[in-house]
């Protein structure tokens, strides 16, 4: 869908531009079989052939990125936060090369419909303007990236596609969510690992509130390091928080913890969950009844 509309956005151009110098005096002498030599059927066609080879390469292109990001742990955040730069970039190549090979206008003919088409659009499409200019700034100013983990309201999810219109995220639960770019702009983001591969994972168990707290930080601890997702070039800890539940009092813990990869952030945490429960019962700090 995208070469079709910058076609027709191309195609409408000269003729918003034909429409124009139409209007002029008689003075400008226009002979309408210029505006056919500038706006022909061939043209069109190349032009609309051009675009599907474009669209095709630049697809090809993109997914080969995503293929090579995937293959990399240390390199995938950087890979796939220049993909929508990328493409970006090589769609205005695309115009820029039809315009000027194909068409080759004239400066003032190429300007005037520049305007007329800005005009237009402005006036049509306001709210589209609004999260296309979104999704520019969001480029350039970058609070988040391609393969980031943010939370956007009540959303929280892997971002995997910023386009100029909207920002696609999968939430944990494989569902896909679509968040206008203006709304980007206008809310708070929060990032949990800003480009970074790792990012800090918090597994809470409930305990009960007379448990050794410092027996079972070591624990928690000395078994969150055998974790295979854990990344260990970044401290772990271990915190307690009073707790009430149906009129009784409980020892909230939280370990935080850093996951290796991203992606796995969800699997380390219930393998950091379950490594601790397991080794409590184990060292009888803990009753299997109290963990109920």
């Amino acid at each position: 869908m995208k070469f079709i509309i910058l076609f027709f956005l191309t195609f409408f151009t000269h003729i918003l531009y034909a429409a124009d110098i139409l209007q002029k005096d008689d003075a400008s002498k226009v002979d309408p079989m210029d505006l056919i030599a500038i706006i022909s059927v061939s043209k069109i066609l190349w032009t609309l052939l051009f675009f599907v080879i474009a669209y095709i390469f630049i697809t090809f292109f993109t997914k080969a990125l995503e293929f090579f990001a995937e293959k990399s742990s240390k390199a995938r955040i950087t890979i796939k936060g220049l993909i929508p730069i990328i493409r970006i970039a090589l769609w205005a190549a695309v115009i820029v090369i039809i315009v000027k090979v194909i068409y080759h206008p004239p400066m003032e003919m190429l300007m005037t419909a520049l305007a007329s088409v800005a005009i237009a659009v402005g006036f049509a499409t306001q709210d589209l303007l609004k999260n296309i200019f979104g999704g520019i700034m969001l480029l350039f100013d970058r609070p988040f990236k391609v393969g980031d983990k943010i939370e956007v309201g009540e959303n929280y999810g892997e971002v995997i596609n910023i386009g100029l219109r909207a920002t696609r995220i999968v939430t944990p639960d494989d569902s896909m969510v679509i968040v206008p770019n203006m709304e980007l702009m206008n809310t708070s983001v929060s990032n949990s690992n800003s480009g970074e591969l790792y990012c800090q994972v918090v597994a809470k168990i409930m305990l009960p509130i007379d448990a050794p707290m410092d027996k079972i930080r070591k624990v928690a601890i000395e078994t969150a390091q055998v974790s295979r997702y854990i990344y260990l070039n970044k401290p772990i800890e271990v915190l307690f928080t009073n707790r009430i539940y149906q009129h009784k009092s409980f020892l909230e813990m939280k370990i935080k913890a850093y996951v290796m990869d991203i992606r796995y952030e969800f699997k380390f945490k219930s393998d950091m969950t379950e490594i601790v429960i397991k080794e409590l019962l184990a060292q009888g700090l803990v009753n299997k009844d109290e963990l109920e």
